[in-house]
């Protein structure tokens, strides 16, 4: 990465790498029960509750990524809003963040 991108990086306050791999790990989670429920529709003999029970695993892994993806902006940015100046940006942009979760 160049230097440019690394400054650009740090200004831009991106995503932390750590939160990154673990979302993708939930998302590529809920990604395989849907194919599962995909599957589970193909067979006229699937139990209705069989399915719930997988999309209810598919909410929770869609979830479980949402958590991953704020908790890494609050420790990475909300906690370091002060050190930057930027307080007043980030509890807005924490404001907005939450009517998504």
């Amino acid at each position: 990465m160049s230097k440019k991108a690394v400054q650009g990086a740090t200004h831009h306050l991106c995503m932390p790498v750590e939160s990154r791999k673990q979302a993708a790990r939930r998302l590529a989670i809920a990604k395989g029960h849907l194919e599962s429920i995909q599957k589970m529709l193909d067979d006229p003999e699937i139990y209705c509750i069989d399915v719930l029970r997988q999309l209810k695993a598919v909410q929770g892994a869609l979830s479980r990524a949402g958590e991953v993806v704020l908790r890494g902006h609050l420790e990475a940015h909300v906690t370091t809003a002060h050190e930057r100046g930027d307080q007043g940006r980030i509890v807005e942009e924490l404001m907005e963040a939450l009517k998504y979760h």
